[in-house]
């Protein structure tokens, strides 16, 4: 219960953006994209947060959020999605599309 309080407060109380990854241990396209995520988390060097959701064991999130495939990624600022994407991306699309955010 703690750990959802904590999760809703970070997306509204962060300073700078968050990135959720909706993710789940068995998908395949997951384990493609979470590399991609910590390099393009790395490349922005703190401009953004990242948190890795798994989907399996937050429900109530995954309902929140309407995830219906994983991987998806949702940004926010200030507890509002700025922007969301289901499916594997470049890192090089990731990151172009994410830094139209954070400028």
């Amino acid at each position: 219960m703690s750990g959802k309080k904590s999760f809703t407060s970070l997306l509204k109380t962060s300073p700078t953006p968050v990135l959720v990854d909706f993710y789940a241990d068995w998908c395949g396209p997951c384990k493609t994209l979470s590399p991609i995520v910590q390099e393009v988390s790395s490349a922005l060097h703190g401009r953004i947060k990242v948190i890795k959701v798994n989907v399996d064991k937050n429900q109530s999130a995954s309902i929140k959020y309407g995830i219906r495939g994983v991987p998806t990624l949702i940004l926010f600022r200030k507890g509002n999605i700025l922007w969301r994407q289901s499916g594997v991306m470049s890192k090089m699309d990731l990151q172009r599309t994410l830094e139209n955010y954070l400028n």
